[in-house]
C-alpha cells in the first residue's frame, strides 16, 4: 500500500524516481480505507529533503498512511520556500484539536546550546505534551530524543568529547522486543550530533529501558511507556549521501570537521559511501508502524488517550 501524501509535494516526484509507489490525497480519498494518520514535526533547516527521507522509509509498509507536516508557530524557516511552508506545513495550534496514530520529531542543529536557549522551547513542550495524550506512538530523533528525555524525565544531554559522525555499529540490548524483530545480531546507523546522552542518567529512571546502544556512539534507543515513547540518538532515515553533503559542505566553509567514520569506502571522501544502513532502516519503521502503531490504535481514532 502507499503513503497517502499532499497533493503536488516534491517528494512524490522524487520518489516515483525511486519507483517507490506514493499516491497523492485526491487519489487516495477515493479508497474506503482507514489510513494510519502520521504528524511529522519537521525541525530541520532543510526541509525537502528531511521530508524525503521519512517519506522514503515509511513507504515501506502493505498499510496506507495519511502523513501531515507540523511546523512551530514561534520560529520562521531560513531554508525552505514561504510557498512551501504554506502549502504543506500547519502550524500546531491548527493541529493540536486532532489526534495521530504515530507522531515523529526530527533533529534540528542545536546540540551546542541549552533548552532554555532555543527560541521555540516553550511551542516544543506544548508539543510533547500533547503527544503524549493525543498520539499512540512517538519517535523522537537525535536532538529531539535529548529534548524529550529532558523535558519529560529531567535527563540532560552532554556535549561529545568530538562529533559522533558516521555509520557504527549497533546491538540490541532487547532483542526479543517486536521493535528488533528481524534485526541482525550487530546493525549499523549513521550518527551526526555534537551531544550525547549518559547511560548512568538513563538508568536512574525506572520509567525508562535503554534497548540498544554502540560502543563507539553510545546509547542510540529509549524506550519509554511500553512502546508509546522512543527516543533515537541516530538517523537511519538518512539518505545515502547525506553525511556526505554534510561533510563536504562543513569543508567548502573551512570548519573542523572530521571524516565520517566507517562511511566512505576505503576512508576516501572522493569513493561513494558505503551503505550498510537501509535493510535496518526500513525495518526499524516498518516494525514501528505494525507493532506499536497499527497493532496498538484503536479503530476510533479519537479514542486515543494517555
Amino acid at each position: 500500500m502507499p503513503l497517502n501524501l499532499p497533493d503536488r509535494l516534491p517528494a512524490i516526484d522524487l520518489l516515483k524516481k525511486e519507483n517507490i509507489f506514493v499516491m497523492d490525497t485526491t487519489r487516495a480519498h477515493t479508497q474506503d480505507i482507514r489510513p494510519l494518520r502520521i504528524a511529522i514535526l519537521n525541525l530541520m533547516p532543510i526541509k525537502i529533503t528531511t521530508e524525503t527521507d521519512f517519506v522514503r522509509i515509511l513507504s515501506n509498509t502493505p498499510l496506507q498512511i495519511e502523513i501531515e507536516f507540523m511546523k512551530i508557530k514561534s520560529h520562521t524557516s531560513k531554508n525552505a520556500p514561504i510557498e512551501h511552508m504554506r502549502a504543506f506545513y500547519h502550524d500546531f495550534e491548527d493541529m493540536r484539536h486532532k489526534k495521530y496514530d504515530g507522531f515523529i520529531i526530527t533533529g534540528a542543529p542545536l546540540e551546542e546550546i541549552s533548552f532554555e536557549e532555543v527560541s521555540y522551547w516553550k511551542e516544543l513542550q506544548e508539543v510533547m505534551n500533547w503527544a503524549h495524550s493525543n498520539v499512540t506512538s512517538t519517535l523522537y530523533i537525535c536532538w529531539a530524543a535529548f529534548a524529550g528525555l529532558y523535558h519529560f524525565y529531567g535527563v540532560d544531554k552532554q556535549p561529545a568529547d568530538h562529533k559522533v559522525f558516521g555509520v557504527f555499529r549497533h546491538r540490541a540490548l532487547l532483542p526479543q522486543l517486536p521493535i528488533f524483530r528481524g534485526f541482525d545480531d550487530e546493525f549499523f546507523v549513521p550518527h551526526s550530533r555534537h551531544a550525547t546522552v549518559s547511560r548512568e542518567d538513563i538508568e536512574k529512571i525506572p520509567e525508562l529501558t535503554i534497548i540498544s546502544e554502540s560502543e563507539d556512539a553510545g546509547v542510540h534507543m529509549v524506550m519509554a511507556r511500553n512502546g508509546r515513547d522512543f527516543f533515537i540518538t541516530g538517523h537511519s532515515e538518512y539518505a545515502p549521501f547525506t553525511l556526505d553533503t554534510e561533510y563536504k559542505r562543513d569543508v567548502a566553509k573551512h570548519l573542523s570537521i572530521q571524516l565520517p567514520k566507517n562511511y566512505y569506502w576505503n576512508d576516501d571522501p572522493d569513493a561513494s559511501p558505503r551503505v550498510c544502513w537501509r535493510s535496518t532502516a526500513n525495518l526499524l519503521f516498518t516494525n514501528w508502524l505494525n507493532y506499536y502503531v497499527y497493532q496498538e490504535t484503536p479503530f476510533n481514532i479519537e479514542d486515543i488517550h494517555d
